[in-house]
């Protein structure tokens, strides 16, 4: 049984190789042919403020991750990559891949969040502040 469930895990990992890599390579395109920083540091689905400073650095994450997998597809075929060593590096290759993309993300949002942040500080001390005021003139009438 173990052994089953190891060999289609191991499919699975292989299969799942040949979409990721096509879709990173396709934002590389994306970035670097078309100019469009659409996709670039996306925070719950909105771009952030100024996606193209951000997108020299999405544009050579995605590049690098999908010439590493790219890399690893053609060992896995040319038979030069042990079942090990192959899915060792397509694992931390996608895990380091996401961790990128959400710092990267984080990052570009970082300014909007704190703007935020203190527009919302300011107004509950505005609020504070009137309603102090509010209790002065009801004591002073």
């Amino acid at each position: 049984m173990h052994v089953y469930v190891d060999l289609v895990l191991t499919w699975v990992l292989f299969l799942a190789l040949f979409p990721t890599t096509f879709v990173w390579f396709r934002q590389v395109w994306a970035i670097a042919v078309k100019r469009d920083f659409s996709g670039v540091a996306l925070k719950n689905g909105e771009p952030p403020p100024n996606p193209a400073r951000f997108a020299p650095f999405a544009l050579v994450g995605n590049l690098v991750a999908a010439t590493v997998l790219l890399s690893v597809i053609i060992g896995i075929v040319g038979a030069n990559l042990s079942k090990d060593e192959w899915t060792a590096i397509a694992g931390i290759t996608i895990w380091c891949k996401l961790f990128f993309n959400f710092a990267l993300s984080r990052h570009a949002h970082w300014d909007k969040t704190q703007a935020e942040k203190a527009a919302a500080k300011l107004a509950k001390a505005e609020a504070k502040l009137a309603a102090q005021q509010a209790r002065q003139d009801g004591s002073n009438t």
